[in-house]
């Protein structure tokens, strides 16, 4: 019975030898170290070669699928290294003696032994869009061709990080070797002899990558999606490999990698409608892929669409015929949502009914609405998940309706989210009261104002400490009636400035002229410029204030 798993140490010059023929398949990303990790790379190697030179290296570890005693190996973990060290080698080779050149090559090229049956070819073989690229200027050695193009022109990051790579291992051999070649062959020596990885393997691609998943090695860690790629792609057949390859990476470059990730989550939390309880792979795969028999339709016709809408969600940058700034607007504001517990059901609703942009602008009002009501009353995440859960539901229970009633706020919700905003605003966490203030503000604009604050302070304008004998004790004086107030809607006005401790217990005119005139004056909140137009500021000033602008939010978030 063969093995499991199975692995040891070995030297590059095994790593590199007929024992290995090493493939990356379609599914890993790019390569994607850049000249800091090489650098790295390189240090590492120079200084235990000069400090320790008699002493083995550790390279770390490399994750492969392969069979005993075959040399085909599909590289799960070690891409970035084997690459790298490739490119190395191969500069290796053009900085020593020409006698010595073809003892670097054997480890770049196989040259074929026809008596064991070896073909001449690269010892390893990377993905198949940078495969002729890389073999020809990196394992053919026309290093001179590839530094002297313009990296601008180059078709990819990849192959521009190839060429940045070569250019910066250069570097380092000339800087540290002084075209010293006997140096550089001894160099050269230490790294194929004494430089060593653990070659861990399994015949069974799940196994590699649950050996992946609990290795720690110095490579960048493949993330969720890789492996969901890597599950996907390899149920497909190989016919089908490269083009499904191809769009979902393009699909990742458009989204952005991390993102992407994000994005799988969402994509769960549209399946399970529920909080995770374990990390995205096994979620993944217990609400979605079990769910999903077709990985080409899954990918073309689930994780595209849903891609698309994500950009559009996260970017506010819906397009169509027709409510496009309101549209955006209000995604706009859903982005400023400290939690992202809306996005499943935004990206939901965008693949369905994308082009009605009525209906989109009638979803996003009343997805904001309900996405503020959460936030601004304080809901955890739980209640959250459960609330947006009701939209997800039936946006797949009735998937042509697109008037979803569980968008709509219920009678107890409006009840609860009016006492809020009636009560003391001030006394919530930032996020729920920035949020708040901001939008109220937007809406006296009537949503004309766009905000960029890199810092939001609240001022009082009545203030939480008065003094006696002071324009503020004769304003108000029945101190219940200021507890009341002072930390009310009314009472509260933006500045993109830090406050001035000092100021915020000057009399009113006073507080006018330090915080809202003059050169430094912050006109840009409407809620803070209306104060200018007040020559006091007592209850019924305030009072009056809070009417309307709680009016506003009744009439703009619909809370009647």
């Amino acid at each position: 019975m063969p093995k499991q798993i199975y692995g040891g140490e070995h030297p590059l010059k095994e790593i590199f030898s007929s024992q290995f023929d090493f493939l990356i398949p379609p599914y890993q990303r790019p390569y994607d170290w850049d000249a800091e990790q090489a650098n790295e790379l390189f240090d590492d190697l120079f200084e235990f070669f000069t400090e320790q030179p008699n002493e083995n290296y550790f390279l770390g570890s490399i994750v492969l699928i392969k069979e005993e005693k075959v040399p085909r190996a599909e590289v799960i973990d070690g891409q970035q290294r084997l690459t790298t060290l490739t490119i190395l080698l191969a500069l290796l080779s053009q900085a020593v003696d020409t006698k010595h050149k073809d003892a670097f090559v054997k480890y770049i090229l196989e040259p074929g032994d026809p008596l064991e049956d070896l073909e001449p070819k690269p010892r390893l073989t990377i993905r198949e869009k940078d495969r002729d690229f890389f073999e020809k200027h990196i394992q053919k050695g026309d290093i001179g061709g590839l530094l002297a193009k313009d990296s601008q022109a180059l078709d990819n990051d990849s192959r521009r990080k190839i060429q940045a790579n070569a250019n910066t291992l250069r570097d380092r051999i000339e800087a540290s070797f002084k075209n010293d070649h006997a140096a550089v062959f001894q160099f050269g020596k230490f790294i194929v002899n004494q430089c060593y990885l653990v070659a861990v393997a399994t015949p069974s691609q799940k196994s590699a990558f649950r050996v992946f998943s609990v290795m720690n090695n110095r490579g960048k860690d493949l993330k969720p999606i890789d492996i969901i790629k890597a599950d996907l792609i390899g149920s497909l057949p190989e016919t089908d490999q490269e083009e499904y390859t191809t769009l979902w990476e393009d699909l990742e470059a458009e989204v952005g990698r991390d993102q992407f990730n994000d994005l799988f989550s969402h994509i769960r939390t549209i399946y399970a409608k529920t909080k995770a309880k374990h990390d995205l792979l096994q979620e993944f795969n217990t609400h979605v892929l079990s769910k999903e028999s077709d990985p080409g339709r899954f990918i073309g016709e689930v994780v595209k669409p849903l891609a698309r809408s994500f950009v559009i969600a996260t970017g506010a940058s819906y397009q169509s015929i027709a409510n496009n700034k309101p549209i955006n607007d209000n995604l706009r504001w859903l982005g400023r949502i400290p939690q992202s517990d809306w996005i499943p059901p935004a990206i939901s609703y965008l693949t369905k009914f994308r082009d009605h942009p009525t209906d989109v602008l009638w979803f996003t009002q009343k997805l904001e609405r309900l996405a503020a009501y959460l936030l601004v009353t304080g809901k955890y995440v739980n209640a959250r998940l459960a609330r947006y859960a009701e939209l997800l539901a039936e946006l797949e229970r009735d998937p042509g309706n697109a008037k979803l009633t569980s968008v709509e706020l219920r009678n107890d919700e409006i009840e609860e989210f009016n006492g809020v905003l009636s009560g003391e605003i001030y006394t919530l966490s930032p996020p729920r009261r920035n949020y708040l203030i901001l939008r109220t503000d937007c809406f006296l604009s009537d949503s004309l104002a766009e905000y960029d604050c890199k810092l939001l302070t609240l001022e009082h304008i009545l203030p939480q400490t008065v003094k006696d004998n002071s324009q503020w004790a004769e304003w108000w004086p029945d101190e219940r009636m200021r507890r009341f107030w002072v930390h009310r809607l009314a009472n509260l006005a933006p500045l993109n400035r830090r406050r001035n401790s000092k100021a915020s217990n000057y009399d009113f005119e006073k507080k006018k002229s330090a915080y809202f005139k003059g050169k430094d004056s912050v006109t840009s909140f409407i809620m803070t410029t209306q104060v200018l137009s007040h020559d006091n500021w007592d209850e019924a000033v305030v009072k009056h204030r809070q009417a309307d602008l709680l009016g506003l939010l009744a009439v703009r978030w619909e809370l009647k």
